[in-house]
């Protein structure tokens, strides 16, 4: 554990010193835990400890008389670290609730550990949409954004205007494979065609084979099933091979406001893309941003952070509610019971399978004379209704759904 839990990715949260009864060991331990140091460290990474710790101050537990501790970990993009680390917390350091967790393979792993140790699981940064399916469990909520509302969003918008003939460049693990999954279906479902896909390893640095049988299907449409730096990688070599001059267009079935900016707006204007949340949407997101980004390198909070923000929030409204932190399964049930209310991402629900419902937004990257100074990258092309974003609860195959 020392070796993963480095001091920049560990913040620690002193309350009050009154230690309640109520509490297990009159503390509250939340784990945040991502990838701290490799391709998802600019989407979540330590921003999420900062947006954890955020939560907490804003929440006042230390004024309630909760005492809270936060730690944080790097699971290296791998399941069976992510799997030791979770272990540990939960039997030795005492965590009640693990946060955020990219990477849908550790996120997964991670699902059943939570479950079976009856603790609490809040999914930000991973996205498949098994965690609200198949693999659902009464200690998981997947909050911010999945790959069957991504899929709904960016894949229906582009089959709508023309798109009809895509090739998937995925990332071989459960994250790129449940995204190619969930987009080819609702482009087959808006009559569309999925010509082919090839998988490139996780994470990849050399994309040029792979975006050369892309080049050959001859696909409107090169559907980029991946995230963070293999996304950003794609898309620049796609330009060097000159994929988007000869008549092919790219979708990033995934992409944070971070990979723009690694990519610039000369690069990256013109892409479409679904997200839950975007930091100059309104004068609350503004503010959050504000303040995170100067903890956090400068970098602007991506919808990874604020999904844990809020999340957290959530969570500790459930806690207190029950005046207990000891039972997983009791707290869920009451973040399920509780309406959603934060000022992130305004007011909301908990679904039976676990799932968080708010609005998703299709956003366009501006041009270079669209934006008016660093990270104003986004406009607004659409808003999805919470009704119309998600996944239908029956559809899922969630053992927790009555049929």
């Amino acid at each position: 554990m020392k070796r993963l839990l480095s001091p920049a990715a560990l913040a620690l949260i002193g309350a009050c010193t009154v230690a309640h009864a109520q509490y297990t060991d009159g503390v509250i331990r939340i784990g945040v835990m991502n990838d701290m140091s490799g391709t998802y460290s600019d989407l979540s990474g330590q921003g999420s400890v900062i947006a954890a710790r955020m939560a907490v101050e804003d929440f006042g537990a230390a004024k309630k008389g909760m005492k809270v501790e936060i730690v944080g970990a790097d699971h290296q993009n791998k399941p069976d670290v992510g799997s030791n680390v979770v272990r540990t917390w939960l039997d030795v350091d005492r965590v009640d609730v693990v946060v955020d967790v990219p990477t849908s393979s550790v996120a997964l792993a991670v699902n059943q550990i939570v479950r079976d140790k009856n603790k609490v699981f809040l999914v930000s940064g991973a996205a498949a949409s098994d965690l609200t399916g198949a693999a659902c469990t009464p200690n998981t909520v997947h909050w911010t954004y999945d790959t069957w509302a991504l899929a709904n969003g960016t894949g229906q918008a582009i089959v709508k205007t023309g798109g009809n003939t895509w090739f998937f460049l995925t990332a071989n693990y459960a994250f790129g494979l449940a995204l190619e999954r969930d987009t080819a279906a609702v482009v087959v479902k808006n009559g569309g065609k999925v010509l082919g896909q090839v998988r490139h390893p996780f994470p990849g640095t050399d994309f040029s084979s792979f975006l050369l049988q892309a080049q050959a299907s001859r696909a409107k449409i090169i559907g980029l099933a991946n995230a963070g730096s293999d996304t950003i990688n794609s898309i620049k070599q796609a330009s060097e091979f000159g994929i988007v001059k000869g008549g092919q267009n790219l979708a990033a079935l995934l992409a944070f406001i971070t990979d723009v900016h690694a990519l610039g707006l000369q690069t990256a204007q013109g892409l479409i893309m679904t997200e839950s949340w975007y930091w100059d949407l309104n004068d609350n997101n503004r503010a959050f941003a504000k303040r995170l980004a100067p903890q956090f390198k400068g970098i602007h909070p991506t919808m990874v952070h604020a999904g844990v923000y809020s999340a957290v929030t959530h969570y500790l409204k459930a806690v207190e509610a029950l005046k207990s932190d000891g039972d997983g399964k009791a707290i869920v049930a009451k973040m399920k019971e509780l309406p959603t209310d934060d000022p992130l991402f305004g007011q909301g629900t908990v679904r039976a399978d676990g799932r968080k419902i708010h609005p998703m937004y299709l956003f366009e990257v501006k041009t270079p004379k669209e934006s008016r100074g660093a990270w104003d990258y986004y406009k607004l092309r659409a808003t999805i209704p919470a009704d119309q974003a998600w996944r239908p609860l029956g559809e899922g195959g969630c053992p927790l759904v009555k049929s």
